[in-house]
């Protein structure tokens, strides 16, 4: 798919206006998170890569150009020009894995204005979707507690592409494996599995099913054990195995009821029949809330398996992102909306032990802090690439990092976010000019 038609209407309609009044010089336009949703501190910085693809390969086939002027009655001269268009802007951004707060840019495009404004749809869907699960992701990892915790989300994501967006986004968050076949051989992630109550249910017995399907799979066999009655359905497993010669289980796992209880009460039967090593897995209805609940109470659960709460990121579907120019031709530039007002200027942020600071990206540095944007694309080619292992371990640094009253449950709190002096300026200065124009 060559992207040219993946944008809201309004996008074309104003990049023909400009084509058709010459206006092709370049725009910097910021993308960031307006606020965090209730319960979240920090945000992961997730997507980039998608970006990136995109941007590379941004063109309209002949069948869009038909499209268009069949369609819509674009002008001929506008036509010709996005038939020619390509990405050939530059692009700073937050490295993937790192993270970020409310207010701060994920990414800055700077472009001909035509090209940085065509793309925006697309740019915010990539960083606002994967950023927002990428942190709930994270969120199930730290309930964890240790425990293994892997994505079964794939049949209750919202699009097929969703589902591989969340399987990457949680494999960067810790996740252990996925559930995801096409996932996993695209993203080189683990892919994990155990059975449905639909094949017990297709033979006569519990018994005659886990026969079967440990005489298949010995080296992999995870029982689910709940079809009819959980410690029954363990007490099975534990036959199955010793009469196929295991001297421990792969593993059982536990879907509905009192997770932490029947962990308790599987753990004791596994141990009192010497499979002190079969592993216990949860899943059923989890989320990061619901993990921790069970993780507080003790429960000897090994792996969670969290599928549609997580996978849609239940409890905060959305994020409040923008992608909202700054500059044009050279010029600063902003908006005065109640609410929604906007900082100009391409954009820094530094990071330091006194909190965030977002200033001009060409002032110079606070001492002892770093930057977070990095060039990542010039010229509409791609300049840096990580392999998913680098992006994952800078996450987990990230998240080790940060204080508890950040990373808790609930009611966190979120780390300061300052605008540099030089910054607060220029944007005092433009504010006044504008009020000034508008004053009769």
């Amino acid at each position: 798919m060559t992207g040219g038609l993946l944008t809201d209407f309004y996008e074309l309609t104003m990049a023909a206006s400009y084509l058709q009044h010459g206006m092709t010089e370049r725009a910097t336009f910021s993308l960031f998170v307006r606020s965090l949703p209730a319960d979240r501190g920090f945000l992961v910085a997730c997507g980039l890569a998608d970006c990136l693809s995109f941007l590379e390969d941004y063109r309209f086939a002949p069948e869009d150009i038909d499209y268009l002027e069949r369609q819509q009655r674009f002008g001929e001269s506008t036509l010709r020009a996005l038939e020619d268009l390509r990405f050939t802007g530059d692009v700073w951004a937050v490295p993937e894995g790192r993270v970020v707060f409310a207010g701060e840019p994920l990414l800055e495009v700077t472009a001909p204005i035509t090209e940085a404004q065509l793309v925006e749809t697309v740019l915010l869907n990539h960083l606002t979707f994967q950023s927002l699960i990428a942190t709930k992701a994270a969120r199930c990892v730290r309930a964890a507690a240790g425990a293994g915790v892997i994505d079964f989300s794939f049949r209750r994501t919202q699009g097929i592409d969703a589902a591989m967006a969340v399987a990457r986004a949680g494999h960067i968050a810790g996740f252990a494996g996925t559930s995801n076949v096409e996932a996993a051989r695209r993203y080189g992630i683990p892919a994990v599995g155990t059975m449905a109550h639909s094949y017990i249910e297709a033979f006569s017995d519990e018994e005659g099913a886990f026969t079967a399907f440990v005489g298949d799979f010995p080296e992999r066999s995870t029982l689910l054990v709940d079809t009819y009655d959980t410690l029954d359905g363990v007490r099975t497993a534990i036959r199955v195995a010793r009469r196929a010669g295991l001297h421990h289980l792969p593993g059982v796992r536990l879907d509905s009821g009192d997770l932490g209880a029947l962990a308790v009460a599987s753990r004791r039967i596994l141990d009192e029949a010497g499979m002190t090593r079969t592993r216990i897995v949860a899943s059923g209805g989890l989320d990061e809330y619901r993990i921790a609940e069970i993780a507080d109470g003790g429960a000897p659960i090994d792996t969670y398996g969290v599928g549609t709460r997580m996978g849609v990121s239940a409890d905060a579907p959305f994020l409040d992102s923008a992608y909202k120019l700054v500059s044009y031709g050279g010029r600063h530039v902003m908006k005065l909306s109640a609410g929604k007002a906007t900082a100009p200027g391409a954009k820094q942020v530094h990071r330091g032990p006194q909190g965030d600071v977002i200033s001009l990206r060409d002032e110079p540095a606070p001492p002892g802090t770093e930057p977070l944007l990095v060039p990542v694309m010039r010229g509409g080619r791609t300049i840096v690439s990580e392999p998913l292992s680098a992006i994952r371990d800078r996450l987990a640094g990230e998240l080790a990092a940060l204080p508890g009253q950040v990373t808790r449950l609930r009611a966190p709190e979120t780390r300061a976010v300052r605008l540099s002096d030089g910054l607060r300026r220029a944007r005092d200065r433009l504010r006044q000019e504008l009020v000034s124009r508008r004053v009769p």
